[in-house]
């Protein structure tokens, strides 16, 4: 569990289990190897794991993250717990779910081969990059309308 710079000893000891409780986990490496994410719903958590296919458990919080995970929910790729609702027990319902339907593991490897035919961010990063007039170093831009 990263747990950012406000890591309390006391507090880290009286966790129930054997988490590992760090203040920094790259996230990147750690989520290559897992089998879930439990994020709050933020968009980098979200678009890292599904870039490389993880379904999610959800507990939005605040700003945009219940909109993400109402996006988890619609694609499939996790479920979502609302924080009013959480619960020791709904929690461990949804990440078994998570874990052993196999459309939400199914739904995340879709996902994850749409982005890498996108070009992942990349290529979004070259788009953005041409749309503020930065010389491109890839593909050019092309726009589509999607209806």
């Amino acid at each position: 569990m990263a747990f950012g710079s406000k890591v309390n000893k006391q507090t880290v000891e009286k966790l129930p289990g054997s988490l590992i409780v760090v203040e920094y986990a790259p996230q990147l490496e750690v989520i290559a190897k897992a089998s879930l994410t439990i994020t709050h719903g933020g968009l980098n958590t979200v678009l890292d794991s599904l870039t490389h296919g993880v379904p999610l458990v959800a507990i939005p919080i605040t700003y945009e993250q219940p909109g993400n995970a109402a996006r988890i929910r619609w694609t499939g790729t996790g479920e979502v717990v609302p924080l009013p609702r959480l619960s020791r027990l709904r929690l461990q319902e949804a990440i078994q779910r998570a874990l052993t339907e196999s459309f939400y593991i199914d739904n995340a490897l879709k996902l994850k081969r749409s982005i890498l035919e996108a070009g992942g961010v990349k290529r979004a990063a070259d788009i953005v990059e041409q749309a503020i007039g930065l010389p491109s170093t890839e593909m050019p831009l092309v726009l589509q309308t999607v209806r």
